[in-house]
């Protein structure tokens, strides 16, 4: 199939979630598949910055906004996954690099205005290409940054255009922006109607692709259950209801990729290791221990927890938790940013226990391939995940994970039994700093097993690649693709 990804992040050159590593790892796994994968993004400093070649094409695309000439200039290049890579650059438009990806973008007009143009681009591209007689057949959106393209093209193209799938991988960030957005973006006030954009007095860019797309998928099973009740469906599980009783929403979990997140083969490790000889894992866990300024002791638990700091991502209740979990007399290591008063929270919590406790800020990549390899147990206190990339991550570094019951969490984490024969972590019901602690006493105390080397083993072994989600997001373009041609 000739596929055309729509993204606003990818791995590692543009990185603000976790988003950015599904897209580079899904679209590599539909390459091997014998896939064509185009990825079309917004031309970001720091894609040039990581070494990407990319050539400029001569005659750029013209769109027309509200009566407004814009030229965009289109960029192509090849990703090392043999991915092809698609630029679009508009002078003073995406130039301020990733770090314009946040929530706070939403809201900004000029956030719509970027992301609009960024959408008209896609569409534009899609509908040369179909008179060049190369149509794409699937064009896959990624979240809100991207959902505004099945609306384009099926309002723009029609019938022509080719099968759409949005992906969700947090319903949360919806790209809700004044009314006037509709004519930064060139659209009429006709569009501004419950039946299309309007969303409670505001303009719904995720909206516009849930009722265009021909197909959503979501980051996981659970999750897809999930955002059709009022408790997760922010304000959208109506619209999601109507597309799920024709069976057009799927939850799919997202996988990891081995060549980067592997053990056996990481550069990053002192030491390599795999499920069948764990040995080099305790040499990682003192490395680490020394390079952090810990005293090394490899017989003392190491906690970690890694990720974006955030009410979300349970920041809070990690910080309440800490002092409970240090007098368990754990080490413990935490590495993130954000939410700057859980940051407070998290380091004066750390700061109480200086000789067991870190707290590293925003971790290079290499730290933190480093930090899994090293853990005993990863925490992953998310009041809510639509599927989450640390626990995989962790088992597949021999680190158990211990995370709420929600989401993708529980797509992907067995809750260990009490003999530990069974399970692949330790999952606690509510979202409290008790249930927390508790979770992580019961992942303590299990290290104390002789059962605790199988059950690492066990973990190791899990099939957490790529290639069967990839193969899943097939069937859903082929279906998609018949539902076009109907």
């Amino acid at each position: 199939m000739d596929i055309l990804f729509v993204a606003s992040e990818i791995a590692p050159m543009v990185k603000v979630t976790g988003l950015a590593d599904v897209v580079a790892s899904l679209s590599k796994a539909l390459r091997l598949l014998g896939h064509k994968v185009t990825l079309a993004l917004p031309r970001y400093p720091g894609i040039e910055a990581s070494g990407v070649m990319i050539a400029r094409r001569l005659t750029p695309l013209v769109l027309t906004i509200g009566g407004e000439r814009v030229e965009v200039t289109v960029f192509d290049g090849r990703l090392g996954s043999g991915v092809e890579l698609v630029l679009f650059d508009v002078p003073g438009l995406f130039s301020e690099g990733p770090s314009r990806l946040a929530d706070e973008d939403e809201g900004d007009l000029a956030a719509a205005r970027r992301y609009g143009v960024f959408a008209l681009s896609v569409v534009e591209l899609v509908r040369q290409r179909a008179l060049a007689g190369t149509p794409f057949e699937v064009v896959h959106a990624h979240d809100w940054p991207s959902a505004l393209v099945p609306y384009l093209l099926r309002d723009r193209e029609g019938d022509a255009r080719p099968a759409a799938v949005l992906t969700l991988h947090d319903l949360a960030r919806q790209g809700l922006f004044p009314r006037e957005a509709l004519r930064v973006i060139g659209l009429g006030d006709q569009h501004f109607q419950p039946s299309l954009l309007e969303f409670y007095g505001k303009v719904s860019f995720l909206k516009a692709g849930l009722l265009a797309a021909d197909a959503i998928t979501t980051v996981s099973p659970t999750y897809a259950r999930e955002i059709l009740t009022p408790d997760h469906g922010e304000r959208l599980d109506g619209v999601l209801a109507a597309r799920a009783k024709e069976n057009e929403i799927v939850g799919i979990v997202n996988g990891i990729d081995y060549a980067v997140y592997n053990p056996m083969t990481d550069p990053a490790l002192p030491a390599r290791y795999d499920a069948e000889d764990t040995t080099n894992k305790s040499r990682c866990k003192s490395a680490l221990l020394a390079e952090l300024g810990l005293p090394i002791d490899i017989e003392r638990p190491l906690v970690v927890s890694v990720g974006r700091i955030s009410t979300q991502k349970g920041g809070d209740l990690l910080a309440t938790s800490l002092p409970k979990i240090l007098k368990s007399d754990a080490s413990v290591v935490v590495a993130g940013a954000g939410d700057r008063a859980i940051v407070t929270k998290l380091e004066a919590a750390v700061g109480k226990a200086p000789e067991r406790a870190r707290f590293l800020g925003d971790a290079a990549e290499p730290l933190v391939h480093r930090l899994y390899a090293a853990a005993d147990i990863v925490v992953v206190p998310s009041r809510y995940e639509p599927c989450g990339l640390v626990q995989l991550y962790a088992q597949r570094y021999g680190a158990l994970p211990v995370a709420y019951r929600t989401g993708g969490l529980i797509d992907t984490i067995v809750d260990c039994d009490a003999a530990l024969e069974t399970g692949t972590g330790f999952l606690y019901d509510k979202p409290t700093s008790t249930h927390l602690v508790g979770a992580v006493q019961r992942a303590l105390a299990a290290m104390t097993s002789p059962r605790w080397p199988a059950l690492r083993r066990r973990v190791m072994r899990l099939d957490l690649g790529w290639d069967r989600p990839a193969r899943r997001y097939v069937h859903v373009y082929r279906s998609a693709v018949t539902k076009r041609m109907a």
